[in-house]
């Protein structure tokens, strides 16, 4: 495959192919080397062309709660009061920036991801 900045979702597409052919192969050979190649194109076009956007701070917190197996009464610990947590969750209370901070400390919860609106 000929390796150029993909431009059109079909371009997109045959480098995606190609990667799966290539995937595996071992890291200092000529398709090791194509394999970087086309994966930072392949990124470079999804960052362009579908961006993710941060997900909502209640909902990293949400996610973040399940991965740890935490329960209301665990995060009320981290940010000061059980009444907050039900504030919080329903809205009717933003996040302090101590709140961010402990969060962020404890739980290791992105920044950018507590501070979007």
């Amino acid at each position: 495959m000929k390796i150029k900045i993909l431009k059109t979702e079909e371009e997109y597409n045959q480098a995606l192919s190609r990667l799966k052919i290539i995937f595996d192969a071992p890291a200092d050979s000529k398709e090791g080397d194509e394999a970087d190649l086309l994966g930072m194109l392949i990124e470079k076009y999804e960052d362009e062309h579908y961006p993710i956007d941060a997900p909502d701070p209640i909902e990293a917190i949400k996610f973040r709660m399940e991965q740890m197996n935490m329960d209301n009464n665990d995060l009320a610990k981290i940010i000061g009061y059980k009444s907050r947590v039900s504030e919080i969750f329903n809205r009717k209370r933003k996040l302090s920036l101590k709140m961010i901070r402990n969060l962020h400390e404890k739980l290791k919860i992105p920044y950018e991801s507590l501070i979007t609106d």
